[in-house]
């Protein structure tokens, strides 16, 4: 699908700097700096527009949240829903952040969530999951002791792969949900994909996992 260009984008991340980090390199080892309290850090890779992040900031006062989106025309969304949630514990980062341990220091991330990443299907793009070895060793970098990736997806053989890939990788295994929304879990924020994909009556896998 092709995205359309947003002229505007640039001047309204600039404007929105209390949520849009400027210059996220910079802030390696310091990202508590940024919010009003010190509390454990949650890290979102491709927030999209930003539905889930939003709604967790919202649902969860107590914990500081950082999305990641690379595109600038998608993340002025994002941004927009975190500021029509009204919550100061969200901050947004429009960069692709091709390794994380250039933006977070080891041990720095209390969670991680992969929401709807893309399958890549084909084999000769395995390297490019974000479940792949080389990802986990970038993830084990930068969680804590016993941190933890919750990862949703409607894609059942991107689900296979990354349950096996947490397996090899050594992690430990604390759910999984072969259908989410048949659980009713009441503490679920959906992603706009997950709704989508909900209404069509695809069944929608989770899972949590933790580093040993």
């Amino acid at each position: 699908m092709r995205l359309r260009n947003k002229p505007w984008a640039d001047d309204f991340l600039r404007e929105n700097d209390h949520i849009v980090v400027q210059e996220p390199f910079e802030h390696k080892n310091k990202w508590q700096a940024l919010f009003p309290e010190k509390q454990p850090l949650h890290l979102e890779i491709g927030s999209g527009k930003g539905q889930f992040i939003a709604g967790m900031g919202k649902q969860h006062p107590d914990i500081n949240f950082v999305g990641i989106e690379r595109v600038k025309s998608v993340i002025v969304g994002a941004v927009k829903k975190v500021i029509d949630a009204d919550t100061a514990n969200v901050r947004m980062v429009n960069e692709n952040a091709r390794d994380l341990r250039e933006l977070f220091g080891e041990n720095e991330v209390d969670h991680l969530y992969l929401n709807f990443s893309d399958p890549w299907p084909k084999t000769r793009h395995e390297k490019r999951r974000l479940t792949y070895h080389t990802f986990l060793e970038q993830y084990h970098s930068i969680l804590k002791a016993n941190g933890k990736i919750t990862m949703k997806t409607d894609n059942k053989k991107l689900f296979e792969y990354s349950l096996v890939s947490f397996s090899q990788f050594g992690m430990r295994l604390e759910e999984v949900e072969l259908d989410l929304h048949q659980l009713d879990d009441p503490l679920n924020v959906p992603t706009e994909y997950e709704e989508k994909f909900a209404e069509k009556g695809q069944p929608i896998y989770r899972c949590r996992v933790s580093f040993k």
